[in-house]
Order: structure tokens, then sequence, then C-alpha cells
């Protein structure tokens, strides 16, 4: 493949204006991290924005960070640390799934919109991203958005570039709320729940007055002791549920304990605290029991959201016809599944049982062949895959940008 590397904003006019004029599509990466998701892309040549990798500015009084698009996620994350300061919406790191090394860069984050397990409080990447710099595919720099929320008249054009996987847009900047770090957390675990009983316990959680920031639920064949992370909750053959609480230490304790008394018809709750929790979260938020390096690396996985209340039963009706393993995760609203091989990578399966709870899956982790063989995003009903094709052409009218990425039927 050619590489075309930019240094500015310029740059990366200049190469989709001429990728325009030779009907020449072309794959946009930063660190190339997250190039395995997806549609296996229709192109032979790659934009490269890893130069564009400075912090713009960095105002911690003001809960805000301006960076380019290819600065690297890591040294922004320890950036913001530095401050007591992190982003709420928790991002995932996929490089363990996915057998990469290193977070990615800013606009990769921002592009996927793969928000953590805070994400059923903090909301997603979309609800932080306050404004961004980027070339469209008519080759021309448009700004949407700004540093504070009252910047915004109109429809707020930067949302759509979440989520986005590139396909509407090349981000040359962007700027996004930052969050104080809690001072504390505290999580509860409850043991040897199954896992309709486990997702009961944690829309409880999730309906009391606790703020409960995290709530998640590992079958017990998902504690494997290679698992980092996961050694605090002990036995390998018990399964564990996860509610998380956060903020200042007085509040935290307090909460923690009253919130064990909710739940006390699920079974006695134990208390980790501090590292020991964020690490549990950490294993969490990066699906580490599928890693690409552990026992299931050569298993394809899934990421099926769906409305919290199904997840436990899609969840156990998936492994059930699969023989496959999964992890819950947002209350049972999103559900993480390893399956065996298959050349269909059990699309058929995964794909009725997500329609039948009124969810949606994607497949996140599968071999070349698989993503050229099913949909990896789940698809859509006709009204919507016609608006979301009418939303691509108004920025991309012959599909220069990760042509294919999310729809295998894209042409120019």
């Amino acid at each position: 493949m050619d590489a075309l590397r930019v240094r500015n904003a310029a740059d990366v006019e200049e190469v989709v204006r001429s990728a325009i004029a030779n009907e020449q599509p072309i794959e946009v990466i930063g660190h190339g991290s997250k190039r395995g998701i997806g549609q296996v892309t229709a192109t032979n040549a790659v934009l490269d924005v890893s130069a564009l990798s400075a912090v713009v500015s960095y105002e911690p009084n003001e809960l805000i960070i301006t960076a380019q698009a290819g600065a690297p996620l890591g040294d922004l994350l320890s950036l913001i640390d530095s401050k007591s300061q992190q982003f709420a919406f928790e991002p995932m790191d996929t490089g363990p799934l996915l057998g990469t090394t290193g977070r990615g860069t800013l606009g990769g984050m921002i592009a996927a919109g793969l928000a953590g397990p805070r994400r059923i409080r903090a909301g997603g990447v979309r609800d932080h991203l306050l404004g961004a710099h980027a070339v469209s595919g008519f080759g021309e720099s448009f700004k949407t958005g700004g540093k504070v929320v009252k910047n915004v008249t109109g429809y707020d054009l930067c949302k759509l570039l979440a989520g986005s996987w590139g396909t509407l847009a090349v981000m040359t900047e962007a700027t996004l709320k930052v969050m104080p770090r809690p001072e504390a957390e505290r999580t509860l675990v409850l043991r040897g729940l199954d896992d309709l009983r486990a997702n009961r316990a944690m829309t409880a959680a999730l309906g009391s007055p606790f703020d409960v920031s995290g709530a998640a639920h590992l079958p017990a064949s998902s504690l494997r002791p290679e698992v980092e992370g996961l050694g605090a909750v002990g036995s390998p053959r018990e399964a564990v549920t996860l509610v998380r609480l956060e903020g200042i230490t007085a509040s935290a304790v307090h909460r923690a304990g009253s919130l064990t008394k909710l739940l006390a018809p699920f079974g006695a709750a134990e208390i980790v605290a501090d590292d020991a929790s964020a690490a549990l979260w950490s294993a969490v938020r990066d699906v580490l029991p599928f890693a690409a390096q552990g026992t299931l690396g050569a298993w394809t996985v899934w990421r099926i959201v769906c409305p919290p209340v199904s997840g436990g039963a899609l969840g156990q009706a998936l492994a059930r016809q699969t023989g496959g393993e999964v992890i819950y995760d947002w209350g049972g609203g999103l559900i993480w599944a390893a399956l065996p091989p298959q050349a269909d990578a059990s699309a058929g399966v995964v794909r009725k049982l997500a329609d039948a709870a009124g969810g949606h899956a994607m497949l996140l982790r599968a071999w070349d062949e698989m993503r050229l063989a099913v949909d990896v995003f789940h698809p859509q009903p006709p009204g919507v895959a016609a608006l979301e094709e009418r939303v691509r052409v108004s920025f991309d009218p012959k599909a220069i940008l990760n042509r294919g990425r999310i729809r295998r039927s894209v042409a120019a």
C-alpha cells in the first residue's frame, strides 16, 4: 500500500482532493491499532495522520483538552491523570482483544466510539466531544462545535463523527471535556449468581439512589487464573457480579454499606477498594478474559448491545446455542461473546437473538475471511440505512474515505 503521511490539515486537504480527482479511495489511520475492526476496506492507499500528534491546549481548571487527531491516547491519559482528571466515558483499549500494541490515537478513540463500564452513568464519547476540525470527502476543511457547549448552534455535527469509523471526514483536531478523577472507589462483589439472577441484581443496583458507575457480571468460565486484574475476586469456579461506586471516600464507603444491604437478597457482598477495584474494572473494560493472547484468542468476539433487562436471557441463549462464553457490562446492556470459530462467525445465531431482544451486534474480532463473508456491523432497517447513507453522501459523495468500512454495499 502507498502510505501518505501528512503534517497538517492543508496536507490532508491535498491528499483527499487528489484521491477525489483520481477516484482513489483511501484508508485513514493513526497508529493502526483498530484496523482489524470493521469490513475489510476497498483501498490500496493509506492516509496516515499519526504525525498530527500535538496537544494544542489543556486547561485543567476549565476541564477541557484540545489535541490533534494523531495524538497518542496513552500520552493524553497520562497528561490528564497527572492533574487527577480522566475521560469519564472510560475509553476501551482494544489492544488486548485484537492482539495489537499501544492504545491508538485521539482520533481513533473518537471514530470508534467504544466507551467502557462508566457509559451507564457518564455517557459515551460523543457526549464529551465539544468540537472538532476535519476535512470532508469534498477535500474541504470544516470546524464544528467549540470549547464549550454554548458554542454549539443548530445541529452539532461533531456528534456525527463519533462512531463514524472515519467514513465521514478526516479529523485533524478535537476538543473534549475531562472530569475530575474520583477520590475513591468501592466495588461490591456478589458470588455464585447465574446470569438471570445477576441481571436482576445489577438492575436493582442501577435503580437504587446510590449512583452506581459500573455493573458487570463474569460467569465462572471467564475467571481464568491467567487473566490480569481478576485475582482480587478469587476462585475461578464461581461467577462474580460486580457493582462499582465512586466519589469522595466518605460517600463511597457510606453508599457501599447501604447498597450491600439492598442487595442482601442476592447474597453477601464483599467490598474491594481503590487499586484492586480499578484493576477489576480495567479487566472488564478491555475484556481481558477474551484477550488475543489468552485461552480464547482464536475465537471470534462479538459486541452486543441490548436493553439491559434482556441481557441475561440473551447471553444464556447465545452461550447455550453456540458453545461460547459471555461477559456482561452496562448492567446487562452490553454483552461480549467469544464464540468458537465458524466460517460465518455464527452471525445468523447472534443476529437472530439480538434482533429478538431489540438489540444489535457488531463482530469486533474475526479473521479477514469472516469479515469479507458477513456484515461486521448490524444490518439497519431500510429507513435507517437510507438515512445513514444520505448522511454519508453529504460528507463524502464519492466514498473516498474508508470505503466499505461500515457497509459492504457502499460504492462510489
